[in-house]
């Protein structure tokens, strides 16, 4: 009899645990909503404190951080095509979707790096002024997500081939898209507050 209603008892606390996690994850993405809120205040007070250095307009290489933010928009609508593949359980689209999505983001990651290192290389570090200090900061943190979203993409194109999409690895899935979705999200914010209000 007890092993009846635990069996009976199974689908709804898998379900009740599924919201639960789902909810956590919400807490979370609002709480990263306050760090980034403060980094952009933090920018918003120091963008003009130059120090007697370069300002943004004579920094920031404008088109390719186009290409960058083309590269993160793909990345978004690759993402969501894995997400549709994995509601249609078609294991093989998700992993070439999520492939897909990690090479966007990658390239993503490397046009940003290269981008730091030639600023550095220019004298033009953290530590020049306040500008570039909040500049490096708020870009930086964001690229650090980014850098942990691909990992996480990574562990999830692996548990995908092994474990196939079960409905604890779509809800997984699931989970990285809004995760992956929030950061685009922020870079969209990042791209007008820094580069383009930089320009003018």
């Amino acid at each position: 009899m007890n092993m009846a209603s635990s069996s009976l008892q199974s689908p709804h606390e898998g379900h009740d645990s599924a919201s639960n996690v789902t909810f956590g994850f919400w807490l979370y993405l609002m709480t990263d909503c306050l760090l980034f809120a403060s980094l952009f205040a933090t920018f918003a007070v120091l963008r003009h404190h130059y120090a007697g250095g370069p300002d943004g307009r004579a920094l920031f290489d404008l088109p390719g951080v186009y290409v960058e933010t083309l590269f993160l928009l793909l990345s978004s609508v690759t993402n969501g095509f894995s997400l549709i593949a994995a509601r249609q359980q078609r294991t093989h689209f998700v992993l070439a979707w999520l492939f897909l999505t990690a090479m966007f983001g990658m390239g993503f990651i490397w046009m940003e790096v290269g981008e730091f290192w030639t600023l550095v290389q220019q004298g033009h570090g953290p530590s020049k002024s306040a500008f570039l200090s909040a500049y490096f900061t708020l870009v930086g943190t964001h690229g650090a997500h980014v850098t942990v979203g691909l990992l996480w993409m990574w562990v999830m194109m692996i548990q995908v081939m092994d474990r196939g999409l079960t409905p604890r690895i779509q809800s997984r899935l699931v989970r990285l898209g809004m995760f992956w979705h929030f950061l685009d999200l922020i870079w969209v914010a990042v791209f007008s507050v820094v580069y383009l209000s930089g320009m003018l």
